[in-house]
């Protein structure tokens, strides 16, 4: 004997009652995989910051640290030899006659003149140092010259306010007597981050 197939199976009421308990379900996962995209962009945003504020301070502190070209053609008094000024503010790339880029270099926010020793010749020679840091659209570039000659040039920081910079000394920052220290500040404003105030601070070693 054949046995007889219930054709009985979900109702219409029933459909909308599983289509609702199911958007129920649905929307407070979706907000939650929605928010933890956003705070996980936000994350990388502030990391990112947080990398270049790092980067940036131990550059600027190690080149504030050798800051100071020597004056040797005056006087030498109680046995030192003088400075001549050796920090320059909205510098172009031969600013002060020291050149450091091209003409295609743009106007650097700050820039440190220091001396460098090449002792790999039997007499020392005595060579000037320029570190200049410039903005390019949005990116903080450090550029690094001997004798005019470009050393390297590479991005330090990046999402940079371009209205933020600024430098300030403990004493006059283009004075012939060197500054002690030397801060630089700026702003970075990354998608998806608040804005993240930077402080570059950097203490000379010489004296």
């Amino acid at each position: 004997m054949l046995s007889r197939r219930s054709d009985a199976g979900f109702t219409l009421i029933e459909l909308l009652v599983v289509v609702v308990i199911l958007g129920v379900v649905a929307a407070p996962i979706a907000n939650a995989v929605i928010v933890s995209i956003k705070n996980t962009d936000a994350t990388s945003a502030r990391l990112a910051v947080s990398h270049d504020a790092q980067q940036s301070s131990a550059f600027f502190a190690q080149d504030v640290a050798a800051a100071g070209l020597r004056d040797y053609s005056g006087a030498v008094a109680n046995g030192q030899v003088p400075y001549s000024p050796s920090i320059q503010l909205g510098a172009a790339y031969d600013g002060g006659g020291q050149v450091c880029g091209t003409a295609a270099t743009p106007v650097s926010v700050l820039r440190l003149l220091s001396d460098d020793w090449d002792t790999g010749t039997p007499a020392a020679t005595r060579r000037t140092a320029v570190v200049a840091y410039y903005l390019t659209g949005t990116e903080l570039h450090r550029l690094r010259c001997l004798d005019s000659a470009t050393v390297s040039d590479s991005v330090v920081a990046h999402n940079v306010d371009p209205g933020t910079p600024a430098v300030t000394c403990s004493s006059a920052c283009t004075d012939a007597a060197v500054p002690l220290w030397v801060k630089f500040t700026f702003t970075a404003v990354a998608r998806n981050a608040d804005p993240y105030p930077i402080t570059l601070f950097g203490q000379r070693r010489q004296t």
